[in-house]
């Protein structure tokens, strides 16, 4: 096992992940000002950065024992742009008072509440339509796979639809499978696009991606029964958002559903299953290490 200090790796990865982030931001021209202002508040906020590192150290590890790669780390870091776009564009829809109706996102007013509704609904629009552009732009003859990859995990299928059943549970009574079935479109697939994204740039084959799907699938599960239980357990100052809101609006959740012992559990046992299905599939190195130990902390978390 290689020697690391994750924290770091972490730091340093967000750094170069920011300075891409407002660089892919500012080249469009045209953008009316306020429109600007709005997606920069809302994507410039900080945030773990999740989705892009998931999407990096994915294609390291992949690429590790490798001589020659489809694409560049160049082109790969604005691939995982635009999932972290993509992402912020579904916070703030789902902020907006239509939705979730919070006004705090990542320590800091939503997009809503520090500019107007209208513009953000228009700042979210912009991050997924500059997102989809970029994915075009960055995968090369994996241009054409990508889109659609990414188009299907967010889509009315995916993320659009998780959202959708989420509200349609709001208040009612569920099962656990209805709770896995919101998990999985809300949150797992655009983890599952990231880690699918790095995959599929650094040239893996279709049994790969799909054992890597399958693997991120359950990390997105348990990363989103960690969220679960830390809505119950966590201060708003440590989520960076208000605490309580799943409570409060009787939201589908597996504390909801099974307590918050056995929803702990849950999220313990899809994140173990999803890092040693990821030890089986990926080349053993650094690279490997590095992405194995981001894994367990999605699980493990307090904020």
């Amino acid at each position: 096992m290689a020697v690391f200090d994750l924290e770091r790796e972490l730091v340093r990865e967000r750094r170069g992940i920011e300075k891409s982030l407002r660089q892919l931001l500012n080249v469009e021209k045209g953008v009316p000002s306020r429109l600007k202002q709005a997606m920069r508040h809302s994507l410039l906020a900080g945030g773990k950065r999740l989705r892009p590192i998931l999407v990096l150290w994915t294609w390291d590890a992949l690429v590790a024992a490798r001589k020659k790669t489809p694409v560049a780390r160049e082109q790969v870091l604005v691939a995982a742009c635009a999932l972290e776009m993509l992402h912020t564009y579904s916070l703030i829809h789902d902020d907006l008072p239509a939705m979730d109706n919070d006004d705090l996102r990542r320590g800091q007013p939503t997009c809503h509440v520090a500019f107007d509704e209208p513009t953000a609904i228009l700042a979210g629009d912009g991050l997924q339509a500059r997102a989809f552009s970029l994915l075009a732009g960055s995968g090369g003859r994996l241009a054409g796979p990508l889109v659609a990859l990414v188009a299907d995990a967010v889509g009315p299928a995916g993320m659009v639809g998780g959202q959708q059943y989420d509200l349609d549970a709001e208040g009612r009574e569920v099962t656990a499978a209805v709770v896995r079935k919101i998990h999985t479109g809300k949150t797992a697939r655009l983890l599952m696009a990231a880690m699918g994204t790095g995959a599929l740039l650094a040239g893996a084959n279709d049994r790969v991606q799909k054992e890597i799907d399958q693997a991120a699938l359950n990390l997105g599960l348990a990363f989103q029964g960690a969220d679960d239980v830390l809505d119950v357990t966590a201060s708003a100052a440590k989520l960076g958002k208000t605490a309580g809101k799943d409570e409060d609006a009787v939201k589908a959740t597996w504390v909801r559903v099974e307590g918050l012992e056995k929803a702990l559990l849950r999220a313990q046992r899809h994140g173990q299953a999803g890092r040693d299905a990821l030890t089986t599939v990926l080349p053993k190195g650094p690279k490997t290490d590095l992405l194995l130990a981001l894994t367990g902390k999605l699980w493990n978390r307090d904020c």
